[in-house]
């Protein structure tokens, strides 16, 4: 009996001191919540951080059983540290922001000869956070504890102006030579154009015929050599995609940046797409942008209930309003080590992102960027969203696979571009001042020696469906194309040392080609027209010059739309859209389209070349969402949270 009531009071001493210390068995974070959730979710979320390696404050945050906030309460109460209000300022000078995000501590000014800090402690970091304090018992009175939302936005409201001044001219003050900010269109474009063009006249004066027929011979040769670099691309055999393999505790933090402007009828579809993608919500950091008068986007946003892993970003009202400038104003705030960006209509493939990462694992350190594939999904709604669809599909499924594979660089699509946010950072990231930004990313990346490749993931996007919105669109895209031009082009002899004339010559024909191509069509066409009409189609001069130029420009003209239609219909049968095929019969009438575009991209480059054309989306007729999966977000078992703690 003495026995057995000694055992009794053995017990009884145990249970009360379990119920005064957290068990030993939990990391610190989770220590911090003993008394406030049942043991057992506590050790729920201790089982799943292991089996992530991540934080079981996240664990608890993402499954939304916790707020952040109260985790960094809990955390400053359980360490014995002050807890840093989210209302009183921080003296946290604006150009060190972004440090202070990547750090997520400021070190406040001394106190007693050492330095104070004000600590954004989540998961490992606040492991480390109590290490540190185990080995410097002095840093219990010199830090404190701030709630990582309460440090983004106490910096946000303070630190607009100069995060949102980064964002728009830090690329132009540091590195000019690769800036579309530091070119003066008129002054680059009326020069050369104005020597090229004395330069045919008086050789026209002279001889009139043989200046046309060699001018004619010249340009030929560019298309045909564009055209046969498109044939080549059709002829690589598609590589077959690299296992995933790797495990989800190897995943690593994965941010997420959308931009949105007047966005706010695909907002919920587009929120929806996000939760579907197949990824530990705690290992993403999904950043939404936003502008700062767009009153519908906030609205529709307040009205949601965004998961914890979501983050609204208001970008500053400074500098041009563009997206690059948008996505430079996000990028301090994440906190992943691969950045992908997504469109506002953009539906990717939930396993997206883990192919992303097995691309980058077996493309090496030097691959720095991987571009997924993008789709069209509402193709059947009119003609032109019908060849916008074919076009997209030469574009991924084809031209730049191809690409890829023969190690040439690639003019990035504008959205699924996944990158290694250290290499991202090294080129200096977005430039605000270029309307396509993701084409002259491509460009520089080839510069500094690095590669990318693209990976057999799609997303679904929205095609235009009326020819003005087409119009605006492609437009935008030309000026864009021709900014790029302008900009690498300027320091000619540099260029071709830094990408070498294998490199060179291929991305001069993907750019100056078919935009020369554009602006000089009609006038083909018209000529083509004309020798019709006298009679003298499929004749030729006399001389030897004249019968090369007539057997160029017919063989060009054959290639052209040959390779053109083939590329097309190929991609849309390695997408399964065949069926729409039959639509390539108006790729003549399509260019010329294309080539009111690029002469409206002329004039939009002289008089206005960084506005930003907006192209509406919602418009389309798009397919419905499948259902979220079953395992996303991870919840605790139900019977759990009913335990008493």
């Amino acid at each position: 009996m003495v026995g057995e009531a000694a055992s009794d009071r053995k017990r009884t001493f145990y249970a009360k001191a379990d119920a005064l210390s957290p068990p030993s068995r939990w990391p610190v974070e989770l220590q911090a919540l003993h008394g406030t959730l049942p043991d057992s979710l506590i050790d729920w979320a201790a089982a799943r951080a292991r089996d992530l390696r991540v934080g079981g404050d996240e664990v608890l945050i993402c499954a939304g059983l916790l707020t952040g906030p109260q985790a960094s309460a809990r955390l400053a109460a359980h360490l014995g540290l002050a807890l840093q209000p989210p209302d009183v300022p921080l003296p946290v000078p604006p150009d060190l922001a972004p440090t202070v995000l990547r750090l997520q501590t400021f070190q406040t000014p001394p106190e007693d000869d050492l330095p104070g800090y004000v600590i954004a402690a989540r998961g490992l970091y606040a492991r480390r956070l109590a290490s540190a304090l185990r080995e410097d018992p002095t840093l219990k009175r010199r830090a404190r504890v701030i709630a990582t939302e309460h440090l983004h936005g106490l910096l946000a409201r303070q630190c607009a102006d100069g995060i949102g001044r980064a964002a728009a001219f830090d690329l132009r003050a540091h590195r000019p030579d690769v800036s579309a900010g530091t070119i003066r269109f008129t002054r680059r474009m009326l020069l050369p154009a104005t020597m090229a063009g004395a330069a045919v006249a008086t050789a026209g004066l002279s001889a009139p015929l043989e200046t046309l027929l060699i001018v004619q011979s010249l340009l030929s040769s560019i298309f045909l050599a564009s055209a046969t670099l498109r044939i080549a691309t059709c002829l690589a055999r598609p590589e077959e995609p690299p296992p995933l393999g790797l495990p989800d505790a190897a995943l690593p933090l994965y941010s997420i940046i959308v931009p949105l402007y007047r966005e706010e009828r695909v907002l919920p579809r587009l929120v929806r797409a996000l939760q579907a993608i197949d990824y530990p919500p705690e290992k993403l950091d999904i950043k939404i942008v936003v502008e700062p008068d767009d009153a519908p986007v906030h609205a529709a946003l307040a009205r949601m209930a965004l998961p914890p892993w979501f983050e609204i970003i208001v970008a500053p009202d400074v500098g041009p309003r563009t997206k690059p400038k948008a996505l430079n104003c996000a990028l301090p705030f994440t906190r992943g080590s691969f950045v992908v960006v997504f469109d506002a209509e953009d539906v990717p493939d939930p396993d997206q992102l883990k192919r992303a990462l097995a691309a980058f694992r077996q493309g090496g350190r030097n691959l720095a960027c991987v571009q997924a594939r993008l789709s069209v999904e509402n193709a059947d709604e009119t003609w032109i969203s019908r060849l916008f669809a074919a076009e997209y599909a030469g574009q991924f499924d084809v031209l730049l696979p191809g690409l890829a594979q023969l190690r040439m660089p690639i003019l990035l699509g504008g959205t699924s571009n996944h990158f290694r946010r250290s290499m991202l950072e090294l080129i200096g990231a977005w430039d605000p001042y270029n309307v396509t930004e993701d084409a002259d990313l491509g460009v520089r990346l080839a510069r500094a020696g690095w590669t990318t490749a693209v990976i057999g993931s799609s997303t679904a996007e929205e095609a235009p469906i009326t020819r003005a919105a087409w119009m605006r669109q492609r437009t935008r895209w030309l000026k864009g194309w021709a900014q790029t031009l302008l900009v690498h082009g300027r320091q000619p002899l540099r260029l071709v040392r830094e990408l070498g004339w294998g490199n060179l010559v291929p991305l001069l024909l993907l750019t100056a080609g078919p935009f020369a191509s554009a602006l000089l069509h009609p006038l083909c066409v018209a000529w083509l027209i004309a020798d019709v009409v006298r009679g003298v189609f499929l004749t030729t001069p006399g001389t030897t010059l004249g019968v090369v130029a007539t057997a160029l420009s017919l063989t060009n003209l054959a290639i052209g739309y040959g390779a053109a239609a083939w590329s097309c219909g190929l991609g849309l049968k390695r997408r399964g859209q065949f069926a729409l095929a039959p639509i390539l019969i108006l790729l003549p009438f399509y260019w010329l389209l294309l080539s009111v575009a690029a002469w409206r991209a002329v004039v939009q480059l002289i008089v206005r070349p960084y506005w930003w054309d907006k192209t509406e989306h919602g418009l389309g007729r798009l397919r419905p969402q499948a259902p979220l999966p079953a395992g996303a977000p991870a919840r605790a078992p139900a019977g759990i949270l009913t335990d008493s703690a």
